[in-house]
């Protein structure tokens, strides 16, 4: 009956928003509350459901996305971003430029998570199409789709740490095994997958962007030098390691986690903190011309913009947390653990089936993981590097069918300004040609290592 529920839910949200156009937000909210109280859950309990699922992601995105988008909108107005696109380009080419901006996001994708990487990238992303016309999805993809195979596939990631660590993986092994398998998943799965999609349905820039285009077109006047844009691009990351890098080390036991440098240097690499602390250094470095008071209301128009991005995808969490505290995922979990299936195989079909039920890659990972951990352990056969690809495995499928309960549905739906239905025929593929690649390299290797 939970599967019923499930099922009917999905179809009913998509009813609504494409059938009669109900504002997403709206329809998330609806849809929450009817699966709620179809699946059982105590009335008392009802609301403190809807309201965690969307705090929690509120607390996870709203600080990504509004640091990222004012750095962005820095970036933009005072000509970073063109500097930065420019530079691509000439080193690059026109027809090689969509290929750049994905190895870009290749690197930085390393230690920054799928949201912040995505918010910093966009504006130069959009500079690029702009310049050279064309389906946005051909210069958006191969760099979204760069974060998501980083963000699934690679430690220092929460998701595949996690599942490492319950699989009793080497940590340092993961890292070269999911750097060996991103690369071509990133290549066959996001690039040329990208370069097709983008041929076949034609996607606008957004209109909000070009209106932010049209102001930093008549403000430019002395755009900050390539070193300072990557002064503000690297920040971040550098940060960020802080974090990945030092919880890497400890999850490995080379060092005591819980030592107060090792915590203080962790807190610098929070995300939100390295954003806020890269926020601070670019206003330092981009304000060439420019007062205070000129910064500070270009910080404050870019909020403008993200306000139904981040209420969207809050709304997504909302239903997401509904459909984990219901149960549906322990029904389907127990469906599939006596299915006779080869292990790495089942570590796929069943992270592809949390990843569909409740939406979060990271969830679906750690969930995933731990259902198999048990098979895993009884099996005297797997060595490390059976274990290294089982991961991949499990992060392939908790990547497939991005659709509405995923947070990062919705993030590329509002910041390409797309509509749902177009979201489904080109992001939710996309994400399921990264998982598809990623699980068929994952299961080569694992025949033959």
């Amino acid at each position: 009956m939970l599967i019923v529920i499930m099922v009917a839910a999905i179809l009913l949200l998509l009813l609504l928003i494409i059938k009669f156009k109900v504002h997403a937000f709206v329809a998330l909210i609806i849809v929450s509350l009817l699966t709620a109280l179809a699946s059982g859950i105590p009335v008392e309990k009802i609301l403190p459901t809807l309201l965690t699922g969307f705090g929690n992601t509120l607390a996870s995105v709203a600080l990504l996305v509004g640091l990222g988008a004012m750095i962005g909108r820095l970036l933009e107005i005072t000509g970073g971003a063109k500097v930065l696109a420019d530079t691509l380009i000439n080193q690059f080419g026109e027809k090689k430029a969509p290929f750049a901006l994905g190895v870009a996001s290749l690197l930085f994708g390393f230690p920054i998570f799928f949201d912040a990487g995505l918010v910093v990238m966009l504006p130069i992303v959009f500079s690029v199409a702009k310049r050279f016309g064309g389906s946005v999805l051909r210069y958006a993809f191969p760099a979204a789709g760069a974060f998501a195979v980083m963000h699934a596939f690679l430690p220092p990631h929460p998701g595949p740490v996690a599942s490492g660590d319950l699989l009793g993986v080497n940590i340092g092994l993961l890292v070269i095994v999911g750097l060996v398998c991103a690369i071509p998943t990133w290549y066959i799965g996001t690039y040329l997958f990208s370069m097709f999609i983008s041929k076949k349905i034609h996607v606008d820039l957004p209109k909000a962007f070009l209106n932010a285009a049209a102001i930093s077109d008549t403000s430019v006047q002395n755009p900050p030098s390539f070193a300072r844009v990557m002064t503000v691009l690297l920040l971040p990351i550098i940060l960020i390691l802080f974090d990945t890098g030092l919880n890497t080390l400890s999850v490995a036991k080379v060092i005591d986690g819980s030592q107060t440098w090792v915590q203080s240097l962790r807190l610098i690499g929070k995300t939100p903190i390295a954003l806020l602390i890269t926020l601070i250094v670019a206003i330092l470095l981009l304000k060439d011309q420019r007062s205070y008071e000129q910064i500070e209301k270009i910080c404050d128009n870019a909020l403008g913009p993200i306000c139904s991005i981040v209420l969207v995808t809050g709304a997504g969490g909302m239903f997401g947390g509904v459909l984990r505290a219901s149960g549906i995922g322990d029904v389907l979990s127990a469906m599939l653990s006596d299915t006779g299936m080869p292990i790495i195989v089942a570590a796929f079909v069943i992270a592809m089936v949390m990843r569909v039920a409740q939406g979060s890659a990271t969830v679906a990972l750690t969930t995933a993981a731990a259902l198999i951990s048990p098979t895993v352990a009884a099996a005297t056969d797997l060595s490390q590097f059976d274990l290294c690809f089982i991961v991949i495995a499990i992060a392939s499928g908790a990547t497939v069918l991005s659709h509405v309960n995923d947070s990062g549905f919705w993030l590329m739906s509002r910041f390409l300004e797309m509509d749902t239905k177009t979201t489904l025929k080109t992001w939710t593929l996309l994400e399921t040609s990264i998982g598809v690649v990623g699980f068929v390299i994952a299961l080569i290797g694992s025949i033959i290592l």
